[in-house]
Parts: C-alpha cells; structure tokens; sequence
C-alpha cells in the first residue's frame, strides 16, 4: 500500500511573545535582537517538533521569523520606503457592512507595506542565513529531513510593494526575478525544499488587478511565470513548490477567478508541486477541471483538505472523502494532502485558535491514512 503523504502551507501560529516583537521590529522600534533570535530559534525548535510528532511528511518552518509571507523582503531588499494603498478585494466592495464588520473586529492586520521608490539591492542576507539554519538544526535534533521553506514570488512582492521606481511594471517585476533569485537558490542549495508563495496568480485578479480585463488579468500572469521561471533556472524542479491562493480570508469570493484558467498557465512554472485551495465552499467543486486538464507525470497536486478560514475541525472521514474523490482524477502518486491556506499569513493575526490548528493537523495525518488504506 502506496502512502498518501502530508504537508501544509507553511505559516504556523508564532507565539504571542514573538508576535509582539515582530510588529515592533516592523515599526523600527528598540528591541534586543540578541534575545529576539533566541526566541525566533526556539519558536522554530518547537513548531518543527509539533509537526513531526503529529505526523506531517514535509515540515516547515513556520516562517517564525516573517512578519508576513511577502512584505518581510522590505527588510532584506535596499529600494523601499514609504507606504502603499491599500486596496480591499473587489468581492469585500460588494458587500460594504460586511467589510465594516471585519474592519472594526480588528480582522485585518495593520503591518508596513511600502512601495518601491529605488533601485532594488539587496542589504541582508543575515536574515536569511540564520532561518536555515535554524530551520536545519531543528530538522536534525529530530532526525528528519524532508522540509521545506516559504519565499515570496516576485510577483507578489510587486503586488503588495507597488512600483514607483522602475519605468514599467514589467522592468520592476524582472527586477525582483533578479534579486529573489539569490534567496530561493540559497534555500536549494541547503538541501531544503523551496515554496514559492504565488497569491498573485489567483488573489490578485479580485484584489491588485480588479480594474483589468480578465484576459489582461491572465496575459500579466503569464508575464509572472516567465519571470518566475528566469528566477529558477538554476535549480531543480523536483524541489520546488507552489503555492496558488485566492486570499486567506473569510468572504464571498465571488470574484475569484477560476482554477481552471489560472491552472494552464500555472503548469508552466519548472516547478514540481502545486498547492491549491479546494475544501472552502467556494473552490471545493473545481477537482473536476482535472477530468480535462490532465496533470504531467512529474507534476504533483497538493488538494487543500483542510480549511485555513474556519474552526470547524474537519473530521479524518472528510478528509478521507476529499482525497478520494481526487483520487478519481490524480493518480494516487501525484496526490498529496494539504491545507488550503497558511495558519498565520500574519504574525499574531491566525484566524483560527492555535490550539485548534495542531488538531485539524493531525485530522489531517489521519483522513490521509484512512484514503492511503481505500485508494
């Protein structure tokens, strides 16, 4: 019997005590940085042990140290300053009272998002040095292996750190190809699997992009695999993720665009894992594109069987149910289970108790046993 392995997105929820930190170190305000990297290589310690005990297959990191999944670049890249507008997703537009109510329940989080206003040059690479490793020595004081990391694509950074330097939009974003270059092949090189976090393929159509066209919407989109590609060249595909989201939020999404015009120009990435959202009520319907679109043999899907949005512990026999019913459109060897979403996009912003996380994890580890037993 073939195995149905899991993993997740990558975000977990950090402690409070560095959450705290990490929103001071956004503001640049004064914090001991000696006690905070001890509290960011604990914090990693423990989030690495939490996984491996409940069963996860490929771990991560948690990205402990990030203030958030793309604007933590600001801090490691030379060129931005300022603040940028902030645009609320077109579906959130619709339907004003219930953006009030998020607005005033404190559900958006309040974190640094400047703009590009000078040549992109990178200014630390500490940063980056110090998650490896503590990432590789919390992987081997368990005895494991197989991790992977988060980094931001290119194009996300552009959609969140907006352009206000370069001549185009398409300079800025072969720019940023450039200089992630360096972290994604320094993430590689460590023997630690790279996830490249491409919101911008899927959020940014209702969000960044939602005065455009829809077939301008997916001609910038292939502009941004082909530069993602570039940034990539050099390293194999077989140890590389992506993940495609539509937003880690709870909300309509009614102008979610669908997977299966983002999926063709998607699969066109060197990469070897996909990671799609597919149990929330809006995206759960879509393992049916896969009847016509048909996955490469060295592709592998990574079906979201678990929701990011929501506190309902999904029960193992969901879990199960999900899978198999990809299970008739994916060979059982290029599925593997996941979540939909990271559990804290945000530092100290998870939308779902900590406590309640660790548990749809292990539903997790357990739906995928029962489906690795019935497929």
């Amino acid at each position: 019997m073939s195995k149905i392995k899991t993993t997740h997105v990558g975000s977990l929820p950090r402690s409070k005590e560095l959450s705290n930190l990490l929103f001071k170190k956004d503001k640049n305000e004064n914090i001991d940085l000696i006690n905070f990297k001890k509290i960011v290589k604990r914090d990693v310690e423990n989030i690495v042990k939490k996984q491996i005990d409940l069963g996860i297959d490929e771990v991560s990191d948690g990205e402990m140290s990030k203030i958030s999944y793309s604007t933590y670049v600001k801090d490691r890249i030379d060129g931005f300053s300022g603040e940028s507008e902030r645009k609320a997703p077109k579906d959130l537009d619709d339907y004003p009272t219930f953006k009030e109510k998020i607005a005033k329940s404190g559900g958006t989080p309040i974190y640094t998002r400047p703009c590009c206003t000078g040549e992109l040059l990178i200014k630390d690479k500490t940063s980056l040095t110090e998650d490896i490793d503590n990432f590789k020595k919390a992987l081997k004081k368990n005895n494991f292996s197989h991790g992977f990391m988060n980094s931001a694509s290119p194009g996300v950074i552009s959609n969140f750190l907006p352009n206000k330097y370069y001549k185009n939009d398409d300079e800025y974003l072969e720019k940023l190809s450039q200089i992630m270059k360096v972290e994604y092949e320094e993430i590689s090189s460590n023997n630690i699997d790279l996830q490249i976090d491409c919101p911008d393929l899927a959020l940014a159509r209702h969000m960044t992009f939602k005065e455009l066209s829809e077939e301008d919407f997916l001609h910038r989109a292939e502009k941004q695999i082909e530069c993602l590609n570039e940034s990539i060249k050099n390293i194999n595909p077989s140890k590389i993720r992506m993940h495609i989201c539509w937003g880690n939020y709870e909300g309509p999404h009614t102008h979610d665009v669908p997977l299966e015009k983002i999926l063709p120009i998607a699969l066109k990435a060197k990469v070897k894992t996909y990671l799609i959202e597919s149990s929330n009520p809006r995206h759960s319907h879509e393992w049916k594109i896969f009847e016509d679109i048909k996955i490469p043999k060295d592709k592998i899907i990574v079906p979201g069987v678990i929701d990011s949005t929501t506190n309902f512990v999904e029960h193992p026999q969901v879990v199960k149910d999900r899978l198999i019913t990809y299970s008739k459109v994916i060979d059982k060897d290029q599925l593997m289970a996941g979540t939909d979403c990271g559990f804290s996009t945000f530092a100290g912003f998870g939308i779902i108790d900590e406590n309640i996380v660790y548990k749809k994890l292990e539903s997790l580890v357990l739906g995928a046993e029962i489906a690795s037993k019935n497929i």
